[in-house]
């Protein structure tokens, strides 16, 4: 598969913002969303006849208050690009997301639209030991292989997901896409630069989800 990333990395200096509660886009994930709102009407009509690209803010806890001003969000964001979309006849929008990068938002930009811009910067991958790396993808590859039997529906999938990137930070963040439902462990994968680290808490993942299904003694590895 061609590696995720940035076709276009100028669009972060001034990037909308699509603010939700405890949805954490990955790298390599997919997003359905349902555009109802005026503003993000907006916002989707302009993507669209631009570059594409939204950030997907996670909103930070007690948004409620001023949910319909610009309530606080977590500094990390996810880029997304638009896969598909349908306008419907009253003038909501059904998109598809795909992840390609991590960012992080340096400062909220003064807006003429009704939604948010921000003024982001790509977030790269940290320095990594690539025989470590590699050690440990293979593992995750290995471990994806033992679920994909086990789970009632998506194992082939799983199976052509955990072998379609090449670098293994990239595969990981596929993974936890796809398997890894808890917003607060999403955001901290969104978060976590180094390559390694996302690996071994996606295999940690995939090893205790096969021990939910397939009860085992001891660790899975």
């Amino acid at each position: 598969m061609r590696e995720l990333g940035l076709d276009n990395p100028a669009a972060l200096t001034s990037l909308p913002i699509f603010p939700l509660p405890n949805c954490v886009l990955l790298p390599g994930g997919l997003l359905p969303l349902h555009v109802f709102e005026k503003r993000y009407r907006e916002m989707t009509r302009d993507c669209l006849a631009g570059h594409q690209l939204m950030g997907v803010a996670r909103l930070r806890p007690g948004f409620e208050s001023s949910y319909y001003g610009r309530p606080p969000v977590y500094e990390k964001c996810g880029v997304g690009r638009i896969l598909c979309s349908e306008e419907l006849p009253d003038g909501r929008f059904a998109l598809l997301l795909r992840g390609v990068a991590r960012a992080e938002i340096a400062r909220e930009l003064p807006s003429e639209h009704n939604y948010r811009l921000v003024e982001a910067r790509a977030l790269d991958d940290a320095s990594y030991d690539p025989i470590d790396a590699h050690d440990t993808h293979r593992r995750l590859i290995s471990l994806c292989d033992r679920l994909a039997e086990v789970i009632d529906q998506g194992g082939a999938q799983l199976r052509d997901l955990v072998r379609s990137f090449d670098s293994p930070g990239a595969c990981a963040d596929a993974v936890a896409a796809a398997l890894v439902m808890d917003a607060d462990a999403r955001q901290e994968l969104l978060e976590a630069r180094d390559p390694m680290v996302r690996l071994q808490r996606t295999l940690g993942h995939v090893s205790h989800l096969l021990c939910e299904l397939a009860p085992c003694q001891g660790a899975v590895n």
